[in-house]
């Protein structure tokens, strides 16, 4: 069995075997070779980095240089059982239309992301006055891809007012899940599971 990362093991054990998968911004390919091999699924994927994208295909995986934020919209309509966002997106202009596309392309969409409310990050904030560096934020302001600072709570009212449904959620402190109590301050990452 492939070793995931936490919020990718999450994702491969919640999709359905044979299902078909886009996972955007995927890297090198780790969470499609997972659910390729373990799941047989249909994976594709959409990643900007060139070298993760050779990464990913000479792993024999179907992923395409492209950019989230512009090029899904060439996508047609419920071509994939699950559209996958995994640390993608704080990194998007628009996250509320990402969300529309995701659920346009997918009849479900996980996404996940670091939560900038955890408390190691307002205690950075609050005693140090500065903007956090920590294992899941790794890079300092000034040059992290990270362009919206999204939290559990803000998530979840953008999920609610885009009138997205939530299958389920997961949070996690460190590399281990989490209870749902508290979750804004006590998670470090989440993970949503969405239908339109």
């Amino acid at each position: 069995m492939t070793k995931l990362r936490p919020d990718l093991q999450i994702i491969a054990d919640n999709i359905t075997p044979g299902s078909r998968v886009l996972d955007i911004g995927c890297g090198d390919g780790a969470l499609m070779a997972a659910l390729r091999d373990e799941k047989g699924c249909d994976a594709r994927g959409l990643e900007i980095d060139p070298v993760n994208v050779a990464s990913a295909v000479g792993k024999g995986l179907s992923v395409v240089q492209g950019d989230a934020d512009t090029d899904l919209a060439t996508y047609p309509d419920g071509s994939f059982d699950y559209a996958v966002l995994s640390q993608t997106l704080q990194t998007t202009h628009r996250p509320d239309v990402m969300l529309d596309q995701l659920l346009r392309i997918g009849q479900q969409a996980f996404v996940s992301f670091p939560n900038f409310a955890h408390w190691r990050v307002r205690s950075s904030l609050m005693f140090g006055g500065r903007m956090p560096v920590t294992r899941l934020i790794p890079q300092s302001w000034y040059d992290t891809p990270n362009i919206h600072h999204v939290t559990i709570d803000d998530f979840r009212a953008l999920v609610q007012d885009g009138k997205y449904a939530q299958e389920g959620q997961w949070f996690l402190s460190g590399d281990k899940q989490t209870g749902r109590g508290m979750a804004n301050l006590l998670a470090e990452h989440a993970v949503f599971l969405l239908r339109g």
